[in-house]
C-alpha cells in the first residue's frame, strides 16, 4: 500500500522534473499519452468520417441511425468494444473531456484542438438527440442484447438500430441531467472559440435539465433491458441532478440553480466516481466556488468532497479504499480503470483548487496537502502507463509493452481496405474473436479494464472485464495528463 507523505515542493519539483525527462528508465512521457489518449475517440466514431479522420482502419458506419425513428440520429460514439451508442456513458465521456479542456486547456498545447474536435463530434450528436422531436430525449441507437451477440465490424452492422427515447410519460432525470451537464460544459469550451455553438449548446442544456427536473424518474424503470444490466442506473438519478445543476450553474450564474441544489440536500457519501454515480465529481466542482470564490454558500460541497478525498487516500484513517500491491487503486473487479482514472481526474483537479488558495484539510491526524493529491495521482497515471509490477502500458500504442489483444470489434476484425466482404453478426468469431493472434488493427490510445487486483493481465480478447476500452476510461484520464504535461511548462 503505498503511502503519503509531504514532501517538499522543492523536492518534489526536482523529482518530477527530473522523472519526466528520465524516459529510458520508463518515466511516461505524458505529452505523448495525452496525445494518444485524444487519438482513441476517433476509433469510437460512428457516423461519416471526416477527412481528419486519423485512424484510418475505421471507415463510415451507423449511416442509417434514427431512420426507424424518422430523425437523424447518426454521430456520437459507440461506448466501448461494441456497435451500440449509449447516451447515458456518452454524455458522462463528453463531461469530462469538457471538464478536462476547461481546467486544463491552457496546458494540453496542441492538443487543445484534439480535445475540441473530441467534444465536438459527441455534442453534435447530443443537441440532436435532444432537439429532433419535441418532447422526447433520445437516449440510444441499437438494440444491446441483439448487438452483443454478433462479432462483426461497425461498418457491417446489420443488427436492429432501435431507437430508445425518454419523455414525460417515460421520464429518464438521470439521462437528461447527464445530457444537460454534457451540453453546459461544452457550451464554456466553445464560448470564446464559437460563441453562436456555444449559445446553442448552453439553451439546449437548460431545456434538457428542466425536463430532467420536471419530469422525475431513472431511464432504467422507463427503458428496461434496452439499458439494464449494460448502463442501468445503479446509483437512482438524484446524483445526476446535482451534477447537471452544477454544471448548469457554473454555465450561467443563474441564482435558480443554486436554490436547486439546496432543495436536493446533502448526504450519500461515496468512496466511487463513475458513469453511474456522480456525487464525488458534482461535490468537487461545487467546491470551487468554496476555495477559489469564497463563497460559504458552497462549504458543505468542499466538506463533502475532503470526505471523499480521506475515504480514498490510503493512508488516511477513514480510507475505504484497496490499494493493489503494485499500488493501483483498486475499485471493483470488472474494468476497474474506469474507476482509477474517474477518480484520478478528481485528485488532481482538487489538487489544483487547494494549490491555488494554499488549502490544506484533515483526515482525522493525516494532514493532506495539494501535494499529497498530486502524488497519488501521478501513481495512478504512471501505474497506467507502464510503471507498475508486469512493466506493461494499459493504454494501447504507448510503450514498448501493452495490450495486443483488446475486447473491440473493429479493432479485433480486419479492416474493410484489407478485407472488403462484408463479415456477418457471426462471421467474426471463428477466426477473429477466438484467435489467439494479436489484433490486426491498434486502436491508438485505448485504455481497457486494466489488471486484476493482483497486478495480473492475461491480455484475453474474451475476458472482457480486462480487456475492453471505453470512452468513458479515456475521457476522465485527458484531465490528468494534460494536468501532468503542462506542470513543466512555464
Amino acid at each position: 500500500m503505498a503511502m503519503i507523505r509531504g514532501a517538499s515542493s522543492f523536492c518534489l519539483l526536482f523529482f518530477l522534473s527530473f522523472s519526466v525527462l528520465d524516459t529510458v528508465q520508463g518515466n511516461p512521457n505524458y505529452r505523448d499519452a495525452l496525445a494518444k489518449s485524444l487519438l482513441f475517440f476517433h476509433g469510437q466514431r460512428s457516423g461519416r468520417l471526416p477527412k481528419s479522420q486519423q485512424i484510418t482502419w475505421r471507415s463510415n458506419s451507423g449511416l442509417s441511425d434514427g431512420l426507424l425513428a424518422r430523425v437523424d440520429l447518426t454521430g456520437g460514439y459507440y461506448d466501448a468494444g461494441d456497435n451500440v451508442k449509449f447516451n447515458f456513458p456518452m454524455a458522462f465521456t463528453t463531461t469530462m473531456l469538457s471538464w478536462s479542456t476547461l481546467e486544463y486547456g491552457k496546458r494540453m498545447g496542441p492538443q487543445l484542438q484534439n480535445a475540441r474536435a473530441s467534444i465536438r463530434w459527441a455534442t453534435d450528436y447530443l443537441l440532436k438527440c435532444a432537439t429532433a422531436t419535441p418532447g422526447r430525449l433520445y437516449v440510444g441507437v441499437g438494440d444491446p442484447n441483439v448487438d452483443h451477440k454478433c462479432w462483426e465490424r461497425p461498418e457491417d452492422m446489420d443488427t436492429s438500430r432501435t431507437v430508445y427515447w425518454v419523455s414525460p410519460a417515460n421520464p429518464g432525470s438521470d439521462v437528461a441531467a447527464e445530457t444537460a451537464a454534457a451540453l453546459a460544459a461544452a457550451s464554456m469550451v466553445f464560448r470564446k472559440v464559437d460563441p453562436k455553438y456555444s449559445r446553442l449548446l448552453l439553451r439546449t442544456a437548460r431545456n434538457v435539465m428542466r425536463f430532467a427536473m420536471q419530469y422525475r424518474g431513472a431511464y432504467s424503470d422507463s427503458l428496461g433491458s434496452a439499458v439494464c444490466p449494460f448502463y442501468c442506473s445503479y446509483s437512482g438519478y438524484k446524483d445526476e441532478l446535482l451534477w447537471g445543476a452544477a454544471w448548469l450553474l457554473m454555465a450561467t450564474n443563474d441564482v435558480s440553480y443554486v436554490n436547486f441544489l439546496k432543495s436536493l440536500g446533502v448526504g450519500d457519501s461515496t468512496d466511487i466516481f463513475s458513469w453511474d454515480n456522480k456525487y464525488a465529481g458534482a461535490r468537487v466542482l461545487l467546491s470551487r466556488r468554496a476555495l477559489l470564490h469564497n463563497d460559504k454558500n458552497f462549504d458543505p460541497f468542499e466538506q463533502e468532497a475532503e470526505d471523499f478525498m480521506c475515504r480514498i487516500l490510503p493512508n488516511s484513517p477513514f480510507s475505504t479504499t484497496q490499494y493493489t500491491q503494485g499500488g493501483l487503486m483498486y475499485k471493483l473487479p470488472e474494468s476497474n480503470l474506469q474507476y482509477v482514472t474517474s477518480i484520478t481526474s478528481l485528485l488532481t483537479t482538487y489538487s489544483k483548487y487547494m494549490s491555488a488558495t494554499k488549502h490544506t484539510f484533515n483526515c482525522g491526524s493525516l494532514l493532506v496537502t495539494s501535494t499529497s493529491l498530486r502524488n497519488l495521482a501521478k501513481k495512478q497515471v504512471d501505474y497506467i502507463l507502464g510503471v507498475n509490477p508486469l512493466k506493461m502500458s494499459y493504454m494501447v500504442g504507448y510503450g514498448a509493452y501493452f495490450p495486443k489483444r483488446i475486447h473491440h470489434r473493429g479493432s479485433s476484425l480486419p479492416s474493410l481496405t484489407s478485407h472488403p466482404q462484408t463479415i456477418g453478426c457471426d462471421g467474426g468469431f471463428q477466426p477473429f474473436f477466438y484467435s489467439s493472434n494479436p489484433n490486426p488493427n491498434i486502436l491508438t490510445g485505448a485504455i481497457v479494464g486494466g489488471p486484476n487486483q493482483n497486478d495480473g493481465f492475461s491480455d484475453d480478447r474474451t475476458d472482457y472485464s480486462h480487456s475492453e476500452p471505453a470512452t468513458y476510461v479515456n475521457a476522465a484520464i485527458v484531465g490528468p495528463l494534460a494536468f501532468f504535461a503542462g506542470s513543466y511548462v512555464r
